[in-house]
């Protein structure tokens, strides 16, 4: 997957997309799959009323269907309950933390432009790479298209994620996002899980090849992560750890207390040497 000079190429898309209200109007949520195909034919028309192009959308949905082993993952997220050291365990944080120094050292160049450019410094972003998908190595294997459609269906987040759903699209309809790809069970894309939306608002071009790719390049990646956590106030020097000023920033990236606490620690275990 790839995009060229998206985030300007984008902005006539955007306007018309971020025009869409959250939530499609006559496309009926539902709790099961039977009313999926119903409600995936009453989106498509109204996406189309709103100026969405309809062959962007036959190529979006050429191959959508109810995603169940989203649905299982949405409901099933057990480890967000867990104490914190129960938590570091299950999620391997002692070997996110030694990987990650390694990690550290070997793209130092790359970490200390992020820094320069962006104030974070790597042991958080190494953390979320870590954590996210054992610093690119497993990425998910569901249909991207499947599981934003299917939560966007879905009536728990509906209105977040037909907001997903819609810059999604505004992918597809740049290139960027293949319609048959795939990636994590939510719909995230890429080597630290950005969901549609947030590649759309926060992608940037790492590398300077002058495309941002978030699944082929960790620069991108980790670039953009970063401008993710300085849109969400990261502060250039400012501490991250509970209590202090950049730690709000952390929990703009996920809700869950223990996973906020936990990006916190390994990237201070790693930031340390």
């Amino acid at each position: 997957m790839r995009m060229t000079k998206f985030l300007l190429a984008a902005a006539a898309a955007a306007a018309i997309l971020h025009a869409v209200p959250a939530a499609a109007q006559g496309a009926q949520c539902g709790n099961t799959g039977a009313g999926f195909d119903a409600w995936v034919g009453a989106f498509k028309q109204e996406a189309a009323a709103k100026g969405v192009n309809r062959s962007v959308l036959d190529r979006a949905f050429a191959n959508v269907s109810y995603n169940r082993p989203t649905i299982a993952a949405d409901r099933g997220q057990k480890s967000f309950k867990l104490s914190f050291d129960a938590f570091m365990q299950k999620r391997g944080g002692a070997a996110i933390i030694s990987r990650g120094k390694g990690m550290k050292r070997a793209n130092a160049a790359l970490f200390a432009s992020i820094e320069r450019k962006y104030g974070v410094p790597a042991g958080p972003l190494i953390a979320i790479w870590g954590m996210e998908t054992g610093f690119g190595s497993y990425m998910g294997n569901q249909h991207t298209m499947s599981a934003v459609s299917t939560l966007a269906y879905d009536c728990r987040r509906s209105d977040y994620f037909t907001d997903q759903l819609y810059a999604a699209l505004q992918l597809v309809s740049e290139g960027y996002l293949n319609p048959q790809a795939r990636g994590a069970a939510h719909g995230e894309i890429g080597q630290t899980q950005f969901l549609p939306r947030n590649v759309v608002n926060f992608g940037v071009d790492g590398d300077g090849d002058g495309r941002v790719d978030m699944v082929g390049s960790r620069a991108d990646a980790l670039a953009s992560t970063a401008n993710f956590l300085k849109g969400h106030g990261w502060q250039a020097g400012a501490g991250y750890q509970p209590g202090e000023p950049n730690f709000a920033a952390i929990a703009g990236w996920n809700a869950a207390t223990v996973y906020q606490q936990a990006i916190a620690y390994i990237g201070q275990q790693i930031d340390a040497n």
